[in-house]
């Protein structure tokens, strides 16, 4: 039988037909039985540290935002872009982190699973440092596994055990800040910007900051000479500043009152230094807690 041309274009029509409608099915549905690793993306640092955590092995997943990088200040590239519009799941913040997301999420609207907003029900009063809360975090944990089970359901005992471990880690992190804040006697911290609501929040701690939840904020002279008052009047040692801001301010204050500075870091990224010597999320909150215990005079 000859083919004619006709017949043969019908018949390639059905077999372009029938690859569409595979494409959309692998595009929309959760996979089964593909050995090909998932493709996930997270804005910043600690959202890559509890994904790659709880991936471990079975997703490929790229972070956003440099070592180094401060993420307030950073903006997307054409390969960012390349990198979103290629991945299963995009994993966000929320409430300003990403000051380039609402943009991203506009032009995602056609995918409406595609982002993750782990901040929603969790961000409070616009504040978006949750995660520098070990009971926040473990609900982030919570969400970011459920998302990747969504998505990739070959995986889900994968996911399921190691959000478990990760969540016993958080658990034990907060029981540990709970002891030993408790033994101190002091309970106010003065810190460069105000990242630090949640965790004074958890463990009884009085919060003032120089700068408001984004470093970049420029605080008033009014402003720096009442934290400089209000050290002075409740004793306070050290002015705490930050790994990736410049620490200028809280020097000028600690210079001015006589007191000494640390470091409290908010976790917002880890430069190449700290990644290469395997520090992590959790090294830096014990060192995060160290420092507390020094300037709060506990036992």
């Amino acid at each position: 039988m000859i083919m004619t041309k006709k017949t043969f274009a019908f018949i390639m029509a059905g077999i372009l037909i029938l690859a569409g409608l595979t494409l959309i099915t692998n595009q929309r549905l959760p996979r089964q039985n593909d050995d090909r690793k998932i493709s996930i993306v997270t804005s910043f640092y600690p959202l890559y540290f509890f994904t790659s955590q709880i991936a471990t092995g079975a997703a490929e997943i790229y972070n956003l935002t440099p070592n180094g990088v401060e993420p307030h200040d950073y903006e997307l590239t054409p390969k960012d872009m390349a990198k979103i519009y290629d991945s299963e799941l995009l994993i966000i913040n929320g409430s300003g982190v990403e000051p380039w997301a609402q943009k991203t999420e506009l032009n995602l609207k056609d995918r409406p699973n595609k982002i993750l907003t782990v901040g929603d029900n969790l961000i409070v009063n616009g504040d978006p440092h949750i995660w520098l809360s070990p009971k926040l975090a473990q609900m982030e944990v919570q969400k970011i596994t459920a998302a990747l089970i969504a998505i990739d359901r070959t995986n889900t005992q994968l996911y399921q055990n190691n959000s478990q471990t990760l969540q016993k880690k958080l658990e034990n992190l907060d029981q540990q800040y709970q002891t030993e804040l408790s033994r101190c006697t002091k309970k106010n911290i003065i810190t460069s910007h105000d990242a630090f609501g949640y965790l004074a929040n958890d463990y009884h701690l009085n919060q003032i900051s120089i700068a408001g939840l984004s470093p970049e904020v420029e605080p008033s002279a009014q402003r720096l000479a009442e934290i400089a008052d209000y050290a002075k009047k409740n004793q306070v040692q050290y002015i705490f500043f930050e790994s990736l801001v410049s620490p200028k301010l809280a020097q000028t204050i600690a210079r001015e009152i006589g007191a000494k500075t640390l470091v409290l870091n908010p976790i917002e990224g880890l430069n190449d230094e700290e990644i290469t010597s395997g520090q992590d999320y959790f090294t830096k909150m014990q060192q995060n807690l160290t420092n507390l215990k020094v300037a709060l005079t506990c036992q």
